[in-house]
């Protein structure tokens, strides 16, 4: 997989990781240009076409795409050692950020927030909106799949609960494999797999496993950690279409328990997009507030961010062995594409509820939030800027 004369060691692949995990702004598009830059053509680690098999191998399976990636570039470097090494690189940064500003709005929660809690909601309201019109061009790009994605809107607004996302995604994957077999293509090219078929199954069995046995768990044993990593580890095993798509599936497991207030989740949903790395570390922080008595908070901002992320890393050490001959079926190809589209419907309705609903009251948050929309679409300003902007603008909206 590499064009040098020497893998790099472990220690080499985690501090690889960890400055990107430091320094990659913008997104998983942006990190995928960040991966490419470090390790294909600085460091020469892997060849062109090994790192765009393992992007493909990204997109195909659910979780955010950046950091399966990270995942796959690491274990086919190191294999599962290396793996692991690059996910804790490429996440750790961010996710003690997130926990650090969840412990400061707890301190803050017996005070007033100020407006600058609300300008973090409302620049939640351009993220998703600029997500959604990315994702829509991409995944639901001719009328069949855009049509799909609107069904599948409406379909989670009826049912706003996880029984309405995980229908859509199935009508989602129905739909593809019984519609869009004729505009699938495969990928061409072969990844050398690190990972022999044995252990591969290993994985993909306990995946599979803790699916299945977690809720059964949490309903005999109903402590809280074992509830958070239950609904952690489901969401983090639905997100197709990339880390965006956690809003609308952890909203709907935590808000309407009472775990978490609306106006908190937004508002760290808001602070993750200033955060470098994976936005998926919001788990960090939901798990943080979230945290029973008795319970170190950073140990549940732990415990939430592992949940969330452990699917992807089962399913990538798992799917490695055998993503030569999946890749091949253009059934898989149609169902994915199905459920793609479908996740931007799902998307597409969490901008209405709960970010919309939970923003915007007035013009003045609507003006707010369509500068902020703007600046990342349009003039490309960094997500981070944008969001300091925005938590001051609506400080300063508050005193009008």
């Amino acid at each position: 997989m590499n064009e040098s004369n020497q893998r790099p060691t472990a220690r080499e692949i985690f501090w690889a990781f960890l400055k990107l995990g430091l320094t990659s702004f913008g997104g998983p598009v942006a990190h995928l240009g960040y991966f490419h830059d470090a390790f294909v053509v600085r460091r020469r680690w892997v060849s062109e076409r090994a790192y765009a098999d393992l992007v493909s191998l990204s997109q195909f399976l659910p979780g955010p795409a950046s950091s399966q990636v990270g995942i796959a570039l690491g274990a086919s470097l190191r294999g599962i050692r290396g793996g692991l090494l690059a996910w804790a690189g490429f996440t750790l940064p961010s996710a003690v950020a997130m926990i650090l500003f969840a412990e400061v709005m707890t301190a803050l929660e017996a005070r007033s927030a100020g407006g600058w809690l609300h300008g973090l909601k409302v620049v939640a309201v351009a993220v998703v909106a600029n997500a959604v019109w990315g994702m829509a061009r991409s995944m639901a790009p001719d009328r069949p799949r855009a049509t799909l994605a609107l069904i599948c809107a409406g379909l989670v607004l009826v049912l706003p609960t996880t029984v309405g996302q995980v229908s859509a995604m199935a009508l989602g994957a129905v739909m593809g494999a019984g519609l869009l077999q004729g505009a699938a293509s495969a990928p061409t090219g072969k990844i050398v797999p690190t990972i022999r078929v044995g252990p591969g199954v290993m994985y993909l069995v306990l995946f599979a496993a803790l699916l299945a046995g977690l809720p059964v768990l949490s309903g005999l044993y109903p402590y809280p950690l074992l509830q958070y990593a239950d609904s952690f580890y489901r969401s983090g095993s639905l997100i197709f279409g990339g880390g965006h798509v956690v809003l609308p599936l952890l909203q709907a497991e935590l808000v309407p328990r009472g775990w978490i207030g609306q106006d908190a989740f937004l508002a760290g949903y808001g602070a993750v997009q200033a955060v470098p790395g994976p936005l998926l570390t919001f788990s960090a922080y939901l798990g943080t507030a979230m945290a029973p008595p008795g319970v170190w908070r950073w140990a549940s901002g732990l415990i939430c961010l592992g949940a969330v992320f452990l699917p992807s890393l089962l399913l990538v050490f798992g799917v490695l062995p055998f993503w030569n001959i999946l890749r091949g079926h253009r059934l898989a190809q149609a169902v994915l594409m199905g459920i793609n589209a479908a996740v931007v419907g799902l998307l597409l309705a969490a901008l209405y509820d709960p970010v919309w609903l939970g923003a915007i009251h007035s013009p003045l948050d609507f003006a707010l939030a369509l500068a902020a929309f703007g600046l990342i679409a349009m003039w490309r300003v960094p997500p981070w800027l944008v969001v300091l902007l925005s938590g001051l603008a609506g400080a300063a909206l508050a005193m009008v």
